[in-house]
């Protein structure tokens, strides 16, 4: 009997999948693949997909008014069902194609990898509370709370629009600073409120009777609102109110000036990466870093790089990550280096040995080789990773090895 042969694992697929289900399958993640351009299918999805959230957004506008129900209420209803239909059935098309967006996690985790991720709560929120009241009648008044929740089909925009991206990284880059604004400008209010309530609670006990009741009068004058329901009305509480109010208008230009900067960043950074591409025809090479790397643990504006390279992305467990200055790499990511090509006319004889089962480097570390003071390892390439090549990396069959010769 002749003994079958073990396939080889396809990243994505699932287990005893044939080859013709698993083609099916990675065509439709390629066509509901957000940003997929490589075809016409993916390209028309996504031109279909945002007509259709459009659609919907006008549609549930106009729901609220009644002169537009009573004329054309049917129509508005029909229209909301199907594109609301078309959202559950994306919902499902995501969930079976799941494991090709993680590939490098098993399917079950892949798909319980989006089901609790941000884009797949909004594409589940999109279209829930919608069929909620069909399984529930019983419960249909408290589930009308819930269709506020389709304003989430707004994030579903969002994933079109790389200027709308732009704000979600501005807010991840400058979260720190901004939850201590955020923290001070709390403590200041609750200082005020209780400054206020030491000095009107003799005048007007029924409006600040307690030392948290000032908490809105607090928030609207650090926040420059005014609304002017509750106010001082004692000589000292003006003159605190007033001192209050000064000190408002600049802690709360706080978060405003840490969100203004990282915008300036942000394009900054955009337009220096559209410079060099449109300047030069950039040069991209993969590194993919080792457990001895000492790279790991370190973030991105620690590594001492030139100016001419910059890292356009990162790598991770099948994800593609925004290289920001403060993201911290680890073992087995994959750094995608950009840089100007090399064109000042020099001769550079690089040279390129792959490593045979007879090699006499097979099984040696790079500082145990006998080569020559004007020989360097430039890099070494193993199982289509290219690794940075150090003294006590030790080398194996089938890596291919790139030497550069002085003179």
């Amino acid at each position: 009997m002749k003994k079958k042969k073990n396939k080889h694992h396809i990243p994505g697929a699932w287990k005893n999948e044939s080859e013709k289900m698993i083609k099916v399958r990675k065509a439709l993640f390629h066509a509901v693949d957000v940003g997929y351009t490589e075809d016409i299918q993916g390209r028309a999805y996504d031109f279909l997909n945002l007509i259709v959230i459009l659609i919907n957004l006008v549609v549930t506008v106009m729901m609220t008014f009644k002169e537009m129900m009573a004329a054309y209420g049917g129509i508005l209803q029909t229209i909301e069902a199907v594109t609301v239909f078309f959202f559950a059935l994306d919902y499902l098309l995501r969930l079976y194609t799941s494991s090709f967006l993680f590939p490098a996690k098993k399917p079950w985790s892949a798909l319980w990898h989006y089901i609790i991720s941000f884009n797949g709560i909004v594409d589940l929120l999109s279209f829930l509370p919608y069929y909620l009241p069909f399984f529930f009648p019983s419960g249909a008044v408290a589930f009308r709370m819930f269709r506020v929740m389709r304003i989430f089909r707004l994030f579903r925009i969002n994933a079109y629009y790389d200027s709308l991206n732009v704000i979600t990284e501005v807010l991840k880059s400058k979260a720190k600073q901004l939850i201590s604004s955020v923290f001070i400008l709390l403590l200041l209010m609750l200082a005020a409120s209780l400054c206020m309530y030491s000095v009107e609670n003799p005048a007007q006990p029924e409006v600040f009777d307690n030392a948290l009741s000032g908490i809105w009068w607090a928030s609207a004058t650090l926040m420059t609102v005014g609304y002017g329901d509750i106010y001082p009305i004692t000589a000292t509480g003006k003159i605190l109110g007033t001192i209050i109010t000064f000190l408002g208008v600049g802690v709360a230009a706080i978060p405003t000036g840490i969100i203004s900067a990282g915008f300036v960043e942000q394009y900054s950074r955009l337009q220096q990466v559209g410079n060099l591409v449109s300047g030069t025809s950039m040069q991209f090479i993969r590194v993919a870093l080792d457990p001895n790397d000492n790279w790991i643990g370190k973030t991105i504006k620690e590594l001492d790089l030139p100016d001419e390279v910059i890292i356009t992305a990162v790598t991770r467990n099948g994800e593609v990550i925004i290289p920001r200055g403060d993201l911290e790499l680890e073992e087995e990511d994959v750094l995608v280096f950009g840089a100007e090509p090399f064109t000042d006319g020099m001769n550079i004889a690089l040279k390129e040995i792959k490593l045979t089962s007879d090699h006499d480097w097979k099984n040696k570390m790079i500082k145990e080789l006998d080569i020559s003071r004007q020989t360097f390892i430039v890099s070494v390439k193993r199982k289509g990773k290219t690794m940075i090549p150090n003294g006590s990396l030790k080398l194996a069959e089938g890596d291919v090895i790139i030497l550069y010769s002085k003179g």
